[in-house]
Formats: C-alpha cells, sequence, structure tokens
C-alpha cells in the first residue's frame, strides 16, 4: 500500500524555485499541446466539424472552472480587463511565448490584446483555411467568452481582425478587444461547464501558500506585468501555481471525454481519450526531461515522473512514484478522486498501460512497463529498464506541432513591467 502521509504530499515541493520557474512554461505548453494530441484522432473519428464540436466543448467545459480556481489561489479578485488578462497568462490555452499574448488596458473595464505569435496557428494554417477558421472563428468565439465569465459575465471578447490571415504574412497573427459594460446582459455559465463543476477536480484542495513567505510574490494581487516572472513568486507559490496548471490538464481531459460520450459509445471514448492520453504523456515527458536537464537514470525517470502533469496533483490523483530495486514503481490508488472523475486516470488498468509506457519511453527508449496489476486497491505499475523501443505512433502525431520543439527565450526581468493604463 501507499505511504498515506505521502498522499498529501506534493511532489512539486521538492523542486526548488529555479525549476519551479522552469517548470511551470512547460506545464502550460503541455496543456496546449493536449488538443494537437487529441484532435487527429477525432477528425479520423469524425471528421472536421465533429472534431471543431468536441474542441469547443471541452474548452466550454473545462476554462471556467480552472480559471476561478487560479483566480482564488493567487487573489486574483478584481472583476476588470487587468483580472481577466492575469488568468489568461496562467492558462493553458495561452502558453508564454508560444501563443504570445500582448496586452493594452484603456480602462478598468476596457482593453485588448494581440498575439505576436501564435504557435497554434502555425500548426493548423498547412492544413488549409478550413481547419484555420475553424480554430479561429468556431471555436475561439464561443471559448473566448466561456473563459471571460470567470472574471465578469459582461465581459466580451470580440476580434478587430483574425486568420485566415490576408494577406498571408499577416502581422500580428490576430487582434482582439475586451469590453465589460455594466448595462450589458449576463452570460449564462456554459451548459458545457456545469457536470465538470461537479467533479472532484473542482473543487479539490491543493497546497496552502503561506502568506508570510519572503523569497517573492505571494500572489497576483497589483499591476498586470507584460510577462509573467516566475522566478519573481515565493516557492509556496510556485508549488500551487504548479498543481493547478496540472489539474487545468485533467479538467480539460473531462471535458474532452465528456463531449466524445455525446458522440460515441464509452467504448470508442475510452479509445479516443487513451490516444489521446498517450501521445501527450510521451511528449510531455520528453520536454520535461530536456527541461530539468536530467539524464535517463532511474532517479531521474523519478525526477520526471514526479513532474508530470498527467500524474499530479497528488492530492486529486494519489500517483506516488519511487524507486523500486533497479527500476521504478508507480502506484495509483483506486479510490483515487481522479479516477471518479472519468477523465484521464480512469482509463489505466492493468490491461492498459499504453500511456504510462509513453511516458516512461519519453525520458529514455528503453524504459518500459514490465508488470501491472492491481495489489490491495492499488494499481501497482513497475517500470524497468530494456531494449530500446520505437516511440508510439501517437506520440509521432503531436510532433506534428510546432511546440514539440519550441525553445522558450529567457526574456529576462525587463519584461516584468507593469502594463499601464493608456
Amino acid at each position: 500500500m501507499t505511504d498515506t502521509a505521502l498522499i498529501g504530499s506534493s511532489p512539486y515541493a521538492d523542486f526548488s524555485s529555479e525549476q519551479l520557474a522552469t517548470l511551470l512554461p512547460e506545464l502550460l505548453l503541455s496543456g496546449q499541446l493536449i488538443d494537437r494530441s487529441g484532435m487527429a484522432h477525432l477528425i479520423s473519428a469524425f471528421g472536421r466539424d465533429g472534431m471543431t464540436q468536441v474542441a469547443i466543448e471541452e474548452w466550454m467545459a473545462a476554462s471556467p472552472v480552472y480559471t476561478g480556481r487560479m483566480r482564488d489561489a493567487l487573489g486574483i479578485d478584481g472583476d476588470g480587463v487587468v483580472d481577466m488578462f492575469k488568468c489568461l497568462q496562467l492558462d493553458i490555452g495561452a502558453p508564454p511565448q508560444f501563443m504570445d499574448f500582448r496586452y493594452v488596458v484603456h480602462d478598468e473595464y476596457h482593453g485588448g490584446f494581440v498575439l505576436n505569435h501564435c504557435g497554434a496557428l502555425m500548426d493548423v494554417e498547412p492544413m488549409g483555411e478550413g481547419y484555420v477558421t475553424a480554430m479561429c472563428h468556431d471555436i475561439e468565439d464561443p471559448t473566448f467568452d466561456a473563459t471571460a465569465i470567470a472574471t465578469n459575465r459582461r465581459a466580451r471578447i470580440r476580434p478587430v481582425h483574425r486568420p485566415p490571415r490576408t494577406p498571408a504574412d499577416r502581422h500580428p497573427h490576430c487582434e482582439w478587444t475586451v469590453t465589460i459594460e455594466p448595462d450589458r446582459e449576463e452570460l449564462p455559465l456554459p451548459e458545457f461547464t456545469i457536470p465538470v463543476l461537479e467533479t472532484a477536480a473542482a473543487t479539490v484542495a491543493l497546497s496552502e501558500i503561506d502568506h508570510s513567505a519572503t523569497d517573492g510574490q505571494v500572489d497576483y494581487r497589483g499591476d498586470l506585468v507584460e510577462d509573467l516572472v516566475f522566478g519573481d513568486f515565493a516557492h509556496t507559490a510556485l508549488v500551487r501555481m504548479a498543481e493547478e496548471v496540472a489539474l487545468q490538464h485533467h479538467l480539460l481531459a473531462i471535458g474532452f471525454r465528456l463531449s466524445v460520450l455525446r458522440k460515441a459509445g464509452d467504448e470508442q471514448a475510452r479509445e479516443i481519450t487513451g490516444k489521446q492520453l498517450i501521445g501527450i504523456a510521451g511528449m510531455t515527458s520528453e520536454r520535461l526531461r530536456d527541461a530539468l536537464g536530467v539524464g535517463d537514470s532511474a532517479a531521474d525517470l523519478v525526477t520526471v515522473l514526479n513532474a508530470h502533469p498527467i500524474l499530479g496533483p497528488r492530492q486529486y490523483t494519489g500517483v506516488v512514484v519511487a524507486a523500486h530495486g533497479d527500476g521504478v514503481r508507480i502506484s495509483i490508488p483506486q479510490d483515487s478522486p481522479a479516477i471518479g472523475d472519468e477523465g484521464w486516470m480512469d482509463l489505466l488498468t492493468p490491461e492498459f498501460t499504453a500511456p504510462l509506457d509513453a511516458m516512461v519511453n519519453g525520458v529514455d527508449s528503453r524504459w518500459t512497463v514490465d508488470s501491472a496489476s492491481v495489489v490491495d486497491g492499488e494499481l501497482v505499475v513497475d517500470v524497468v529498464k530494456g531494449e530500446s523501443r520505437k516511440e508510439p505512433g501517437e506520440v509521432a502525431i503531436v510532433r506534428f506541432s510546432s511546440g514539440s520543439t519550441f525553445e522558450f527565450a529567457d526574456r529576462g526581468k525587463a519584461k516584468s513591467i507593469p502594463i499601464t493604463v493608456l
């Protein structure tokens, strides 16, 4: 059995502030790549229109929930455009630099943003205008509003211009206005959000931020800054932020699976969501390994898995990873809240460990799942080092995205300047 004393502890707390500041952009980018992992399988099953509808429903289901959680965690308690923009800076839908949002504030309730670089657009443009329109029009319109209502239900995000780009090299890639009018009708909570609000993920308690800490910011009150410098935050704040971003992954996966279930039976929904999970599991491991600068030892594998958003936050998944002999053991309690929510963790069984296999393969191609069984109420998975293996096809699909090789630039302190009213 897993040591119950470990269940509530956070593996993220064992990382240094410097490591967490490196991990957070990676975790945000991992969340963005979830769709690169899942959409190809949706297109195969349901066509472009079906894929578009699932994308709309999954983001509308998840974003109001996780945005509300981040507001509570970091004291973002206002209802204006500044508060909305702060939340976007910590949203897996807008990872820094890859989705390079540049904000402008006109007054408390009016502002806007451009995307100097849109990695998602770079991925989709080669697929043709139909797919660009599906992403930048059909998906963005309802999902931007769903995100905005977590800050103010009278908020609207509307385009000034957006792709398909005319001319083809138009820059910035798009521009949007954000307005909040007191006499405007409030938007309702999306119907897709309601079942997600009833999950354990919506309310799970994560690590408390020590508000007496003196090693950095303990919240995101005050000024909106042009670029978040994660190294400016206190260690306990970074831990909580990492946990919340990991949880965003699970909330999006729940929304994804619920949407697929509206189109297909349980078996097909498990199959498609499972393929999505395999792809993102492997790609994220590879990027986390490189970001942390670790190697291929058992201790290195434990380090990567303890940072992996699919296995965390521990308060939600209950997952414990530890060295075991010459290998690594992953223990997943079957009464985990994450399993009860029927998202990703519910898919893992002794017969279906392919996502975990991809996850360890992403650290080194010789790591492999050796055995898996349910023992005393836990799924116990033992990982050993063997012969080198080819990466799964589901991971290869994610390499289609420029996010698979994206490198974050060190913009230093120069970009942590406050954005003031024009």
